[in-house]
């Protein structure tokens, strides 16, 4: 399937022409390599397509009468011919695995640049298992093609042409039986291209439904013991592998029969072309020399086919995974080009439903407006709807029917970078990247100074852990440098809202990973901090919504209250109830919960 994602959410695929055109773009994009590649290729085919030619001349001149002078001339031009082939070929090589990387590279790069321009809920939608699938095992099966396959084939095309036309030169009706040989590995490469890009796409959708359950279980690990979901995740995990396994088998099948049937297919124009070749000789039509020739030169073929149909094989499995890549291209994608602009802050949602799929309604006629510099907290029981409200203000998901819109524009209209500057979703999950504190902290704004960095790190009460490292901003993080726990790597990602400077900030258990000391401290900082921007925060800590401006209660998919803290007390309703089990008050009900 071309052009949009799947019924099931899936990212496209690229079709065949998209394939090809993007493959002609990265040729022209370092076409004097490639030509470089091409010309020493045929260089290298030329020089050994003397090999056979002086052999049968030896012969020839040995059934003569010659002595050994010109024979051994003749040997040394075969030593040097050879020679010349080997240095040729090393350097063809070379060249093409020069040109295979610095292609590589322009794919990785064209990947990152189209994921990082893919919308939240596109992503969101098509889970990271197939995205994390494309951009590691397509990629890297990309990058071995174009290293590897990929001037190997150039190579044995070109000795492969060189060698049937020298076949044809020594005698045209030999080389027409060398041809007609060969006619089975026609019929068996016909056969085998028909069903191995299928074969091969599926077996990448495959193994992506298996990055994707294994992704999705091993991030919800605790979700499934607390609700006792091991046995349907291992179901899943099994039906995902079963899928897996019988997709390999389906393009083992097809491997099976096709090397097989190609190998037989090379003996029989060598051995045509003996008989066929011993029988003129046998009428003193053609000389030893050149029926030895002529059977050398057929062959030597086989070799080159023979790594040309490897190649053809791999490039299938390539192919595809080249065709999952670029695929990437044809996602929906927010064009911030074209995108409007928001005419000033203002937060509208208005008659919002959103239902999961294969889920009943979350959300079912939602109101809400938030008001520039405003400080909102939304509060209300566990499933109420608060994560979901959160993602749609974020541009992360879509609602079903009416409208989120900011500054009189839809939020999932906006484009990637001008989305991440207007709204930033912040939530329990955080991510710490291989590299320095600096490289981390410059993520969210690579022109941000040293100054800029420490105060971001100061904002959110970060600045002392930091100060404390090996070597400040320039201590490597991740694996093989400073580990960080949760609360450290939670501040990390707060201090990169800093630096974002968004207009408005929503906080959906953004402080959850830090003790209740810290993330009041850590909150009130980035109040200050984003002093005149709107914060919209999940409140699960009922402190929050003291602070806010604003109290919205959520509950059963509903906006039940809407005012301030003190208002929603004196009225005595849902809100009021929390806040008495906030504070222990066992006269309200301690059956709702956060």
């Amino acid at each position: 399937m071309t052009g949009s994602t799947t019924s099931s959410g899936q990212l496209p695929v690229a079709g065949p022409a998209d394939v090809r055109r993007a493959s002609v773009r990265l040729v022209k994009a370092d076409r004097r390599a490639f030509a470089a590649t091409l010309a020493l290729n045929a260089l290298a085919a030329v020089a050994g397509l003397a090999g056979p030619w002086l052999l049968g001349r030896i012969i020839d001149e040995v059934r003569g009468g010659d002595g050994v002078s010109a024979v051994d001339r003749l040997a040394l031009a075969l030593l040097v011919c050879a020679v010349a082939e080997l240095l040729l070929a090393r350097w063809a090589r070379y060249v093409g695995h020069r040109f295979g990387e610095r292609t590589l590279a322009r794919v990785r790069e064209e990947f990152v640049d189209r994921t990082l321009a893919l919308p939240a809920s596109v992503v969101e939608r098509a889970g990271t298992g197939d995205l994390t699938a494309r951009g590691t095992a397509d990629v890297a099966t990309v990058g071995t093609t174009l290293r590897d396959a990929g001037p190997e084939l150039l190579i044995n095309g070109v000795q492969f042409l060189f060698a049937l036309v020298a076949v044809f030169v020594i005698d045209p009706l030999l080389g027409a039986f060398g041809v007609l040989g060969l006619t089975p590995i026609w019929f068996a490469l016909r056969w085998y291209l028909r069903r191995a890009r299928d074969g091969y796409l599926a077996e990448g959708a495959a193994n992506s439904e298996v990055a994707e359950v294994v992704a999705a279980t091993a991030s919800g690990a605790r979700t499934v013991e607390a609700l006792r979901l091991e046995e349907r995740r291992i179901r899943a995990s099994r039906e995902a592998l079963e899928t897996s396994r019988r997709t390999r088998l389906h393009t083992l099948y097809l491997r099976t029969v096709f090397f097989p049937a190609v190998e037989v297919s090379y003996l029989i124009p060598v051995a045509g072309v003996l008989v066929i070749g011993g029988m003129l000789h046998a009428d003193g039509e053609m000389s030893l020399g050149a029926v030895v020739a002529a059977a050398l030169y057929l062959r030597q073929m086989s070799e080159p086919l023979d790594q040309i149909l490897v190649r053809v094989e791999q490039l299938q499995s390539s192919g595809a995974s080249f065709a999952r890549v670029e695929g990437l291209a044809r996602a929906p994608r927010a064009d911030a080009a074209d995108a409007p602009v928001p005419a000033d802050d203002l937060i509208e949602v208005t008659g919002v439903r959103y239902a999961y799929d294969r889920g009943g309604e979350v959300l079912r006629g939602v109101d809400l407006t938030v008001r520039p510099g405003e400080r909102l907290a939304v509060v209300g029981p566990s499933g109420a709807g608060k994560t979901t409200l959160s993602r749609l203000l974020a541009g992360v998901d879509a609602p079903s029917t009416g409208t989120v819109t900011v500054g009189g524009v839809p939020v999932v209209g906006l484009g990637p970078e001008q989305l991440r500057r207007q709204v930033v979703l912040v939530t329990q999950e955080h991510h710490v990247f291989l590299g320095t504190v600096r490289d981390n902290l410059l993520i969210a704004e690579p022109t941000a100074t040293d100054e800029d960095l420490w105060a971001a790190l100061e904002a959110v009460g970060a600045d002392t852990w930091v100060r404390e490292l090996p070597d400040g901003l320039t201590t490597t993080l991740g694996e093989g440098g400073c580990r960080t726990d949760g609360s450290q790597a939670q501040q990390l990602a707060l201090a990169r809202v800093v630096l974002a400077d968004p207009h408005t900030l929503i906080l959906d258990e953004a402080t959850a990973l830090l003790d209740p000391t810290t993330a009041r401290h850590t909150e009130r900082a980035l109040a200050a901090v984003l002093e005149g921007r709107t914060v919209i925060a999940i409140a699960h800590r009922l402190h929050t919504a003291h602070d806010a401006d604003r109290v919205a209660v959520m509950e059963d998919g509903l906006l039940t209250e809407l005012g301030t803290h003190d208002e929603l007390v004196a009225a005595d309703g849902a809100y009021a109830a929390l806040w008495g089990s906030w504070h222990g008050d066992r006269s309200a009900s301690t059956e709702t919960s956060l």
